[in-house]
């Protein structure tokens, strides 16, 4: 895979955590969060700073991927990254989020 791919790869993986952590922020306040361990995170530290540690240690891991990995094994893990992401964060946040707006 190009290296411009890669780079657009990633820059998507970043944009879909950082949605995932505002969506959260405002979820929580309406909806539990569903990842334990998140939840867990939220009940110890409150919901700001576990979703900060959580999205930085997330956001970490992607650029690590990006700079370290062969092209041949990044480009997969960020594309495989994204798609899950879509699929179970942003899809669902958006079906609930515009549910607020609907109702």
């Amino acid at each position: 895979m190009r290296s411009p791919q890669l780079h657009e790869l990633l820059l998507l993986n970043l944009a879909l955590q950082m949605f995932d952590g505002v969506a959260t922020l405002h979820g929580v306040r309406c909806w539990n969060e569903g990842n334990p361990l998140i939840r867990t995170a939220i009940e110890a530290f409150g919901p700001m700073q576990a979703l900060l540690l959580a999205k930085a240690q997330a956001c970490g891991s992607l650029v690590i991927v990006r700079r370290v990995a062969a092209p041949v094994l990044a480009g997969p893990v960020l594309a495989v990254g994204a798609g899950l992401y879509l699929g179970l964060s942003f899809v669902p946040w958006m079906t609930r989020l515009l549910s607020l707006v609907w109702t």
